[in-house]
């Protein structure tokens, strides 16, 4: 797939390590690297869905069409599909799973 992101700064912590250390912690950091990285890998949605370590889900309500990755137990990759036959995954933000 082909990764774009909605916002530079999610794009910046991806390029430098040191950003996203700086916002999510230093594990986090590093999964949000990988996370993306096996996006990037993925032929499609059903491919990312296969892989248990993931947890790759579509979401519901008001971010239907969104689908979101584990990263830790307390933070989520979010992103949404587009193009023609859905190749292109367009990074929408990392979350907090369960607020705070």
């Amino acid at each position: 797939m082909i990764v774009i992101f909605r916002a530079r700064q999610l794009e910046r912590c991806y390029q430098e390590y040191r950003k996203a250390v700086k916002a999510y912690g230093e594990d986090a950091a590093k999964r949000y690297v990988l996370r993306i990285n096996t996006i990037k890998q993925a032929r499609d949605i059903e491919e990312l869905m296969k892989l248990p370590v993931l947890r790759c889900h579509p979401l519901k309500g008001n971010r239907a069409g969104q689908y979101a990755v584990n990263i830790t137990g307390f933070y989520r990759l979010i992103f949404s599909l587009e193009g023609e036959m859905l190749e292109i995954a367009r990074i929408e933000e990392v979350s907090k799973h369960y607020g705070d």
